[in-house]
């Protein structure tokens, strides 16, 4: 069994791990045994978790208990936060060849774990005004209903136009980005911690799908398959205006020693991100692909 001293062992079985836990399936054959199983890698899960979050306990200790000095705390991780402006993303955006954006986005398809079912795993149990705030959310990121809004399939949109590769070529700190969000959405003990870790998202997301819009743009890739970064550029804006005011305000005032939880929750996912940073600037900056833009995939 792997163990949190082996990442690249450890993120691929809980990547494994979740995705048999939470696809639908028709019966469950040997249960007793999956259920053994699954008891196993939950505990190495978990192991994984608390050690992540030994990182930031210190920095979260003292946060505000007060919900609007609290919210500005929070509100101030755009700039001070971990991984905030990494330079990786301007240099997407102005100089990145079309196998470089290509080997990003398929790190970025990989360790997205489904916003949407995130959010809708966080709300359980949760106060009246929160969830409210939360139904919101999913629902713009359910299209509002439709379809072709949807945006987890805009995502997988682009993913299948580009030819994205598949997850064998991940590398395990995308994987464990997916894994933390995964692990704090399902054990109700982390869900203050995944409500930190949403709302962190939404706060700092839109400038760097900002950058990855351009880059794109720059590369001819169309209006249509870029929709996802150019959506997410903007909309997540307003969903981070709301999530401070209508989850995040209240619930401190409710339950103020929720504020620590839900900043351990923020630090642990910008942690992970800023992992991500870095070795993807390790891996891109030190190839030497030539930039190439077959039409027949940026014009469809």
């Amino acid at each position: 069994m792997a163990s949190i001293a082996d990442p690249e062992r450890l993120h691929r079985l809980l990547a494994a791990s979740h995705s048999e836990r939470l696809n639908p399936c028709v019966e469950a054959s040997d249960w007793e045994l999956a259920l053994q199983r699954e008891f196993d890698i939950r505990c190495i899960e978990h192991r994984f978790v608390e050690a992540e979050r030994k990182e930031v306990v210190v920095a979260a200790a003292n946060v505000p208990r007060d919900p609007t000095k609290f919210v500005r705390w929070f509100e101030s991780l755009e700039q001070t936060g971990p991984g905030q402006h990494d330079p990786l993303f301007r240099w997407l955006a102005e100089e990145a060849s079309y196998e470089q954006m290509c080997w990003f986005l398929s790190q970025e398809v990989a360790g997205e774990a489904g916003f949407e079912d995130l959010v809708a795993l966080t709300q359980v149990k949760l106060p009246e005004r929160a969830k409210l705030e939360l139904a919101r959310n999913y629902w713009d990121e359910m299209g509002q209903g439709n379809a072709e809004g949807m945006h987890g399939p805009m995502l997988a949109r682009l993913a299948r136009v580009l030819e994205l590769r598949d997850s064998s070529e991940t590398v395990w700190e995308s994987l464990a980005l997916g894994n933390l969000m995964v692990a704090l959405a399902i054990d109700r003990h982390y869900a203050y911690q995944s409500i930190g870790a949403l709302g962190v998202i939404e706060l700092t997301a839109p400038g760097r799908a900002r950058l990855v819009n351009a880059g794109l743009k720059r590369l001819g890739i169309s209006g249509t398959i870029r929709q996802y970064f150019a959506l997410h550029a903007t909309l997540d804006v307003r969903h981070s205006a709301a999530w401070n005011a209508e989850v995040l305000e209240p619930i401190v005032q409710q339950t103020p020693e929720a504020a620590r939880c839900i900043a351990e929750g923020a630090l642990l996912r910008l942690r992970a991100g800023a992992r991500c940073f870095e070795r993807y600037r390790r891996e891109l900056w030190s190839s030497r692909a030539k930039s190439r833009i077959p039409a027949q995939r940026v014009s469809a």
